[in-house]
């Protein structure tokens, strides 16, 4: 099969890439302004495709002669997040579902997160079901991303697939090395009260990718976490444990809103990314558990790291 990645140049985007690169299909890398590394650049059955996901016209080459989209690219880092989310999580996959159903793509599957489906524990785990009422912005513009694509595709050849990860984990994902660095200089912080999360290595997340991407029955939303959800404050600890640093500092919720809103402010008027917004810790306190039956069904009937013990190797 070929293979379209957007935002093959970003994190997990590339992670999913190179993941491919020795398997038997062909992939071809969008990129939009980001190059890709020189490694994915280079690699043999690899066709570096350039598009404009606000650009609908931009799409058309992208999709021709594709089987299966992967879609990860989006954007973050960048203030008052609520302008623009609505059009990169939103709009651009209204684009993208359009060009790809025009070229006959047969299958469409949708990087997603639990988040969706707004506050889950482990004695109310997320479903998999389109009805979430999130608080952030975040979520309720990808949640109208995942409703548009499965109302696209209804009555079409194209299968639609959400995979709702949970935080994914492994040396070189960005949200993990940022700990690691803001850890070993003591300027990690997290709120006191428990906010449940559901862990995935990244090799078994990599692995429910190509599960989805081969599977001949796989359609529908799935929720890929492991064995063990547990709480930021208990991973926050364990891991900086395993580094042998300092736990991290605790302090009010609402410190974290004053200083993602100075941070923000900074970054408008200076013209810079965002790394912390009021979004992203509005976000990043809602806690998330799922019940991943269909993923061990379907997708990945074994973990190769089914808890956060095992997983430390990979850190």
């Amino acid at each position: 099969m070929r293979i379209l990645i957007t935002g093959a140049a970003g994190n997990l985007g590339s992670f999913t890439a190179r993941y491919m690169l020795s398997g038997p299909h062909a992939l071809r890398l969008m990129v939009h302004r980001r190059p890709l590394p020189e490694d994915l650049a280079r690699a043999p059955d690899v066709a570096v495709s350039r598009g404009d996901l606000s650009v609908p016209a931009t799409l058309t080459a992208a999709c021709r002669g594709v089987d299966v989209i992967v879609h990860f690219a989006g954007r973050l880092f960048a203030p008052r997040p609520e302008r623009f989310l609505p059009k990169t999580n939103l709009q651009y996959v209204q684009h993208l579902v359009a060009a790809a159903q025009e070229a006959g793509v047969r299958k469409f599957i949708l990087i997603s997160f639990p988040h969706v489906e707004g506050e889950s524990t482990p004695t109310r785990p997320a479903a998999g079901l389109l009805d979430g009422r999130p608080a952030s912005v975040h979520a309720r513009t990808r949640l109208a991303a995942e409703r548009h694509l499965f109302g696209a595709c209804g009555g079409t050849p194209m299968v639609p697939i959400s995979l709702r990860a949970g935080m994914i984990y492994g040396r070189g994902v960005l949200l993990i090395e940022a700990g690691r660095w803001l850890l070993r200089r003591r300027l990690l912080a997290v709120w006191p009260e428990p906010t449940w999360i559901h862990l995935l290595a990244l090799p078994d997340f990599l692995a429910c990718v190509v599960a989805a991407i081969e599977g001949t029955p796989a359609a529908g939303i799935y929720n890929l976490g492991d064995d063990q959800p547990l709480t930021l404050q208990e991973f926050l600890g364990r891991i900086a444990a395993h580094w042998g640093f300092a736990r991290p500092w605790r302090f009010p919720r609402r410190s974290f809103y004053l200083v993602a809103s100075a941070v923000e402010a900074f970054a408008a008027i200076c013209r810079t990314a965002a790394p912390l917004t009021r979004d992203f810790i509005r976000i990043g306190m809602a806690s998330y558990v799922m019940d991943t039956t269909r993923m061990k069904r379907e997708l990945r009937p074994r973990l190769a790291y089914p808890t956060l013990t095992e997983g430390l190797a990979l850190l």
